[in-house]
C-alpha cells in the first residue's frame, strides 16, 4: 500500500491499493469512531458496488445505508443536495454519523458539500471509483454544485478524514471514462511534473491497457503533486491557483456544451488554447502548445475547440468566461507555461490575445 500525507487543517492520508475496496469497512472502524454510515452515490455506481459495500459494513456490525441519485452532471445541483439531507434527517443520521462519498466526481463533490453543511458538518470519506475523481477532485476538499449559471459556483472547502483509491475499480470503466481521468494527469505534467508528461508521451496508448503498474505511477504521481500543492494552500490563496490551468477555457468550453463533454475533454482542449495562449503573450520560454496536441492527438484525445464546440462564438466564449470564478475586479487571472512542467501566473490577457488564440485553436 502506498500512503500519502495531505497537510491540511485537518491533516488527511490518501491509501492507494489494488483490491483496497475490500478493507475500507475494517480500516474505518479501526481508525474513527462513528456511528452509522451514509453512503451516498449514483445509480451506476450502486449497482456496481453497492451491494457489495453493504456486505462488507454489514459484516463488521457497522449500520449502513445507501442514497442514491441518477447519475450524470445533470444532478450536481442544490436540488439533489436537498433531496439527499431530508432522506438522511429522516432515516436519523446525526453528527456522530459519517458519510462515505462512492463514486466519481459528481458523487464526491455533492458528498463532500452535503457533509460540510448537514447539521453544520459530520464526517466524510471519499472513495473515487473514477480515474478523474482518483487523481483530482477527490484531493484537496474542494466541494461544489452547479448552478444554470456556470459550474461550482456553489461550494465548500471541507477536508475528509481519508481517501481511499482502489485502482482495481478502474477496470469497469469504459476507454473515454481513462481519457477523462488521463487529461487531469496531463496537467500535473505540465505545470509541475515534467517526468510525468514525457513518462505519458513515452507509454502513449499502452495506459490504456490499464496495467497495474502504470496506474499505480499515474495515480501516485498525480496525487502527490496534488497533496503538495494542497497542503501549502489549502483554500486557493495562491500556489493552489495553478491546478487551474486548462480550466478556464475548459469551464467555459463544459458549460457552452451544457455539460454534455466531459470535464477532462474540455480541459484537455483548454489546456491546449491556454498553451498556445502562453506562445502568443511571450510567456512560452519553449514550444508548449505543438507538444500537448501532440501528445493529446497520439491519445486520440479532443485537442480543437471544435472537437467540442462546433459552432462557438467569440460573443458566446467571452460571456461564458467572465462568469468563471477566477475573474475578480473584472481581471482574469490564468495560469499559462513557460514549458513542459514549470507555469507561471498572468493577469487580464488582451481580448486580442484571447481572440486571436481562439482562431487558431479553432
Amino acid at each position: 500500500m502506498q500512503i500519502l500525507k495531505v497537510k491540511t487543517k485537518p491533516s488527511y492520508e490518501i491509501l492507494i491499493e489494488e483490491g483496497l475496496l475490500e478493507k475500507i469497512p475494517a480500516d474505518l472502524k479501526k481508525h474513527f469512531d462513528f456511528g452509522k454510515v451514509a453512503i451516498i452515490t449514483d445509480s451506476r455506481v450502486e449497482s456496481l458496488y453497492g451491494e457489495r459495500l453493504l456486505n462488507l459494513f454489514q459484516s463488521m456490525a457497522i449500520k449502513v445505508s445507501f442514497f442514491s441519485f441518477p447519475e450524470g452532471e445533470a444532478s450536481k445541483n442544490m436540488d439533489t443536495v436537498v433531496r439527499l439531507a431530508r432522506a438522511m434527517v429522516q432515516t436519523g443520521f446525526d453528527r456522530k454519523d459519517l458519510i462515505l462519498a462512492l463514486g466519481g466526481g459528481v458523487v464526491g463533490d455533492i458528498a463532500g458539500f452535503l457533509a460540510s453543511i448537514y447539521l453544520r458538518g459530520i464526517p466524510f470519506v471519499q472513495v473515487p471509483t473514477t480515474l478523474l475523481s482518483q487523481v483530482d477532485s477527490s484531493v484537496g476538499g474542494k466541494t461544489g454544485v452547479d448552478l444554470p449559471e456556470g459550474k461550482n459556483l456553489l461550494g465548500t472547502f471541507y477536508q475528509p478524514l481519508r481517501v481511499y483509491i482502489d485502482p482495481s475499480v478502474l477496470k469497469t470503466l469504459p476507454l473515454s471514462e481513462i481519457k477523462n481521468g488521463l487529461a487531469e494527469i496531463i496537467k500535473y505534467g505540465c505545470i509541475l511534473k515534467g517526468k510525468l508528461f514525457q513518462y505519458i508521451k513515452k507509454r502513449g496508448k499502452e495506459i490504456y491497457k490499464l496495467s497495474s503498474e502504470d496506474l499505480t505511477y499515474l495515480i501516485y504521481e498525480s496525487c502527490k503533486a496534488k497533496a503538495y500543492v494542497v497542503s501549502r494552500d489549502e483554500r486557493e490563496g495562491g500556489l493552489r491557483r495553478i491546478l487551474n490551468f486548462g480550466h478556464t477555457i475548459g469551464h467555459a468550453l463544459e458549460t457552452l456544451a451544457n455539460y454534455q463533454v466531459s470535464h477532462g475533454f474540455c480541459v484537455a482542449v483548454g489546456m491546449v488554447v491556454e498553451g498556445r495562449l502562453s506562445e502568443i503573450l511571450g510567456v512560452a520560454e519553449k514550444p508548449v502548445f505543438e507538444p500537448l496536441k501532440a501528445l493529446l492527438k497520439d491519445l486520440d484525445m479532443p485537442y480543437r475547440i471544435k472537437d467540442i464546440s462546433p459552432h462557438l462564438s467569440q460573443t458566446e466564449f467571452f460571456s461564458a468566461i467572465s462568469k468563471d470564478k477566477k475573474v475578480w475586479k473584472g481581471k482574469l487571472t490564468l495560469v499559462l507555461l513557460k514549458k513542459i512542467g514549470r507555469f507561471t501566473f498572468f493577469e487580464d490577457p488582451s481580448k486580442e490575445a484571447l481572440s486571436r488564440t481562439l482562431e487558431e485553436c479553432y
